[in-house]
């Protein structure tokens, strides 16, 4: 297995199914005793975005829509 120029690497399909790897799984790497792991995330554990997206829910009082929100990122 060879990691990429872009750092990735792919992980075999009969790994991802025996660990439970499906697409869009959460996993978190860390070194142990000069070995690099790979985990699934704990779900009690948040992700940086998880907690971004926490701190920003409630934040926006604004009765605008969607489109008029975009209006105003468009320049119109």
């Amino acid at each position: 297995m060879r990691i990429s120029a872009k750092g990735q690497l792919t992980i075999p399909q009969t790994i991802r199914e025996k660990l439970g790897f499906l697409p869009e799984t959460d996993v978190e790497f860390f070194i142990e005793n000069d070995k690099l792991c790979l985990q699934k995330m704990n779900a009690a554990k948040k992700s940086r975005g998880d907690k971004i997206v926490e701190r920003l829910k409630g934040r926006c009082k604004t009765r605008m829509t969607t489109e008029e929100l975009m209006k105003l990122t468009r320049g119109e």
